[in-house]
């Protein structure tokens, strides 16, 4: 089954703080009394805001500030302003689980919001199960926080096994290339997407033809391309982010004449990697989990760019905030569903009991063992302009 979905918030900045607001849906059951507790709703999100993936924090956190000032703006929760702390964890694992103790025990946010990495989400996951917190929307396709089943997680995106499956039906099916490559970040993010292209592959009775990799939070990718270019590939699958993907595919044309076709899956950050590339960005792929972020005949992208332009105008429009303006989105329209005092358990139950958010023209769908919302994945090409994929 396909699932699909389709957000007014005074921007506050201390201590890298965000505040937001939303109207009311008629296919919910929203409350329209104020609440009597007019605390704010805190949320916490650790991500990397500086570094080599910064952009994708920070873009993360602008598609969340842009729903959450909107929201707050037509009067929040119930009348509860919803306040975003972003801390920078730089896209490390240690730094990551610092926030969220923090987060957990200081800050005491009613939950974990927008978490950007797989290395970083493993790590805390524990504390996110010991502390019974719900971990909202990670920026992450990683099988762990699907299978097996987490009751605290609760994931908008599909999964990197069903984005490496479209790239591999794609590569196979429709290009006829046989000869495929991966190239991969060496940590659980990297290689949960080499096991997800491998299980492609697999199910059609191939294997990969050469591995490369490169260490987090650089560029050196020298090694890694020297390791795949030794078996002659026609197709690179590429599981990093921007900058170290850039820097492979701009060396890799340098030092080949042949054509290969370079596919990267959605966490790369489709305009960060655009924009690195350059001229060098022909016969590059990105798989996406959200639709195109400029599609404004959908209500529900036609309202985030202008929630964009008049909250987070310095921001980009793209993939990655739009995917943290549909978890700001779907975040309220599942807490505006609660009966009664807004909780922690309460909050997942009524999300498992609702079950479908249409948030505009993209619709997702949860229940009680179903905590990802989204499963449909797109195909993109980024020279000269993102455009879908002709398949």
């Amino acid at each position: 089954m396909q699932k699909r979905i389709s957000a007014r918030v005074r921007t506050t900045v201390f201590a890298l703080i965000g505040l937001v607001s939303i109207p009311v849906f008629p296919s919910l059951s929203f409350s329209t009394e104020a609440s009597a507790d007019t605390s704010p709703i805190v949320l916490g999100q650790s991500c990397a805001l500086t570094g080599p993936a910064k952009n994708l924090g920070l873009e993360m956190r602008a598609g969340l500030l842009a729903a959450f000032s909107k929201i707050n703006d037509d009067g929040g929760v119930r009348g509860r302003d919803i306040v975003l702390i972003s801390r920078d964890d730089g896209y490390e694992p240690d730094r990551a689980v610092k926030n969220t103790r923090d987060f957990i025990h200081k800050e005491k946010v009613f939950m974990l919001i927008g978490e950007v990495g797989t290395p970083t989400s493993n790590a805390v996951i524990p504390l996110v199960e010991e502390n019974k917190i719900p971990f909202f929307a990670p920026f992450t396709g990683a099988e762990f926080l699907r299978v097996p089943f987490r009751k605290y997680v609760i994931n908008v995106r599909a999964s990197y096994f069903q984005e490496m499956e479209k790239l591999a039906s794609y590569l196979i099916d429709v290009k006829k290339i046989r000869r495929i490559a991966c190239f991969f970040q060496d940590d659980s993010y990297g290689l949960a997407g080499l096991e997800g292209i491998e299980r492609a592959l697999k199910k059609r009775g191939l294997d990969l033809v050469s591995r490369g990799s490169y260490e987090r939070n650089t560029v050196a990718v020298l090694r890694g391309l020297t390791d795949i270019q030794k078996a002659n590939p026609e197709a690179v699958i590429l599981v990093g982010a921007y900058s170290a993907c850039a820097e492979f595919i701009k060396l890799s044309k340098a030092r080949t004449a042949k054509d290969l076709l370079y596919c990267n899956i959605s966490f790369v950050g489709t305009e960060s990697l655009r924009t690195s590339l350059g001229r060098y960005g022909s016969n590059v792929i990105v798989s996406q989990v959200v639709p195109y972020p400029r599609d404004i005949s959908i209500e529900l992208i036609h309202e985030y760019t202008e929630a964009m332009r008049k909250y987070q105008h310095d921001a980009p429009v793209s993939f990655i905030s739009l995917e943290g303006y549909i978890a700001g989105k779907l975040f309220y329209q599942i807490a505006s569903a609660v009966p009664g005092e807004l909780g922690r358990e309460k909050f997942i139950a009524t999300m498992e009991q609702v079950g479908i958010f249409d948030l505009g023209g993209v619709v997702l769908q949860f229940g009680p063992g179903d905590h990802q919302g989204m499963e449909t994945i797109y195909l993109t090409e980024i020279s000269p302009a993102v455009k879908k994929v002709q398949e």
